[in-house]
């Protein structure tokens, strides 16, 4: 089933390269906290699922509102997501759960569990070397938001000297 949604979120994109490579190192990492945090199977399952699509709702709020801006990204992103996800053998309060926290993403203030958390942190791994961030920035990013002994442990690893 991931493998499906890959492809799915892949021919969605289409030739948008940098985008498919995004959300594959977000995958990349919230699979790995998850699996370090030895989380159950269907926590797991919710991760994997949103990490490939956070972002899906760009292409649309590019359309919509010729922005990229998170706010957009999270007001587009649950209905393209559904609409993948209804293709699946995924149980709709699962379908929900993943809308929810592709639709909050960048609202961290949000966030409520474990699931919600691991997805915000392997988005701050992918964006700190994407975006070149200052090493003070990412002391801050570390301090205030990640929580996961596995995500901290990673972020430290790469990025603090």
């Amino acid at each position: 089933m991931i493998a499906e949604i890959t492809k799915e979120m892949i021919q969605y994109f289409g030739n948008d390269v940098k985008r498919i490579n995004h959300a594959l190192k977000v995958y990349s990492f919230a699979k790995t906290i998850a699996e370090l945090e030895h989380l159950n199977q269907f926590t797991r399952t919710i991760i994997e699922v949103t990490a490939i699509l956070h972002d899906i709702g760009i292409k649309e709020a590019e359309r919509k509102y010729n922005s990229s801006a998170g706010n957009f990204q999270e007001k587009e992103g649950p209905t393209v997501a559904k609409s993948i996800l209804e293709k699946t053998v995924l149980p709709f309060d699962t379908i929900n759960r993943i809308c929810f926290i592709i639709g909050n993403h960048h609202s961290l203030s949000k966030i409520d569990d474990i699931d919600f958390q691991i997805i915000v942190e392997a988005d701050f791994l992918v964006n700190i070397f994407e975006d070149e961030l200052p090493a003070e920035t990412v002391k801050t990013i570390l301090d205030k938001h990640f929580k996961t002994k596995s995500g901290i442990q990673i972020l430290s690893a790469i990025y603090v000297e």
